[in-house]
């Protein structure tokens, strides 16, 4: 009988600590996640994951902070967004204001193969 207490008594310690450690896994990569896609201000070629600058420092703590009190991706976009404007993410938010910038590529695209199919006739 004391065995199996014994034994009970360690299940569930290493359940609890396996299961903090999968949690903290996961809000680590959820701020790696983020961070990636989220434009150092200083550096301005690089994001926050990759830059060592203070201002990057500073936002992967702001990021590790809102994880830590439970927002989602999306809420931790916003308030970004709503703090620093809309050019500090890298993958910009498919809007009817940015779809210039979703179809201008496409746009070119096409119109480069236009060309070269229309000078390349043999006539």
């Amino acid at each position: 009988m004391k065995l199996i207490k014994i034994l009970s008594i360690f299940i569930f310690i290493f359940l609890f600590f396996f299961k903090a450690n999968s949690e903290e896994k996961k809000n680590y990569d959820l701020v790696n996640k983020i961070s990636k896609n989220i434009r150092c201000l200083v550096c301005q070629g690089q994001s926050i994951h990759d830059s060592q600058s203070d201002f990057a420092l500073s936002m992967k703590l702001v990021i590790e902070e809102k994880v830590s009190i439970g927002l989602s991706e999306k809420e931790i976009y916003n308030y970004l967004k709503s703090q620093y404007g809309e050019w500090i993410l890298y993958d910009p938010v498919f809007e009817l204001k940015t779809l210039l910038l979703w179809l201008l590529p496409l746009v070119i695209f096409l119109f480069g193969g236009w060309i070269i199919f229309r000078n390349s006739k043999i006539t």
